[in-house]
């Protein structure tokens, strides 16, 4: 008998069905803090139930059709004749480490682990979180690869790409802004519910452990980029797409999650701003984008209360 386990994230349900062996709710030690202690209400919907068992098997092998970057690690994605998908998940040693098989929706699947427990775990978790993103796509849902301060309630996302220094502006901010605290470090998800945008914390966090289940209405969105000075200026509608749509987790080969990831950002830029910051690592970069995207002013008594 399978054992179901039930998690909510980003008030999305989800389950996670293991099949009697090896396999079991250890290999999730960062979905703990989004565990429901019962199954969700009757006539609640599911994201997705996704069927760990590694004696399970294809009964053919799709046509090779991209390669999805998740983390740096590129893993195998392939269509069978029906439009589900197969996706192979390896390690950065390039070890195949999870075969995942699921519906063209991805409402359903399949996955078979293999390797030793660290191989398992991160072959799940990376399983689960392509599940979440392709399933939420056309429901106002993206994971999106961000760095997120939280501040008098409200959400604050950097974007960039790796080494721009996202998590080195957030950790800034932590350092002199009074009363902030990290959601997440790398992929938050983003939901558009009853005309506001919200951001809540995730299962999947990069290299900082940050798994928290907490949300906030987003205040903005800020794009970086280094340089040997300070300069933040608000985008516009173009620019602000051109900056979200690369930090959204998606397949762009599937018009189903392409058109529903584009539609959400297109709505997310309709409701929230966003602001382009080249910057030093430093309080004057600091300084210029808390003034942008609160409003307010970072006072000398705010930076001496902080480091208090």
């Amino acid at each position: 008998m399978n054992s179901n386990i039930y998690y909510r994230v980003g008030r999305h349900n989800y389950c996670v069905s293991f099949a009697e062996g090896v396999n079991s709710e250890k290999l999730l030690p960062s979905s703990e803090p989004f565990k429901l202690t019962a199954p969700p209400a009757e006539g609640e919907p599911m994201l997705f139930t996704l069927t760990v068992d590694d004696s399970w098997r294809p009964e053919k092998k799709g046509k090779e059709i991209g390669q999805f970057d998740c983390g740096g690690n590129n893993h195998g994605v392939y269509r069978l004749e029906d439009g589900s998908y197969q996706i192979v998940v390896s390690d950065i040693y390039k070890h195949a480490c999870c075969l995942l098989q699921a519906v063209p929706d991805f409402s359903s699947a399949h996955v078979a682990l293999n390797g030793n427990f660290e191989m398992r775990t991160f072959g799940l978790n990376n399983a689960l979180m392509m599940m979440y993103a392709f399933a939420g796509a056309d429901k106002m849902t993206v994971l999106m690869h961000a760095s997120v301060i939280r501040e008098e309630g409200k959400g604050y996302l950097c974007l960039g790409v790796s080494g721009t220094g996202k998590s080195t502006h957030t950790s800034n901010w932590l350092k002199w802004v009074p009363g902030t605290d990290l959601m997440n470090d790398d992929n938050p998800v983003v939901r558009v519910i009853d005309e506001t945008v919200y951001v809540f914390g995730s299962p999947w966090s990069g290299k900082t452990p940050c798994y928290r289940n907490v949300e906030a209405p987003i205040g903005a969105f800020l794009q970086l980029k280094q340089a040997p000075y300070n300069k933040i200026e608000r985008q516009d509608p173009i620019q602000g797409f051109a900056s979200l749509l690369p930090s959204c987790s998606v397949m762009k080969w599937d018009r189903r999650d392409y058109k529903g990831t584009c539609d959400t950002v297109s709505k997310v830029l309709s409701l929230v701003p966003t602001y382009f910051l080249e910057n030093l690592p430093n309080l004057d970069a600091v300084k210029m984008s808390y003034r942008a995207m609160t409003g307010k002013e970072l006072t000398p008594v705010n930076i001496e209360s902080a480091n208090q």
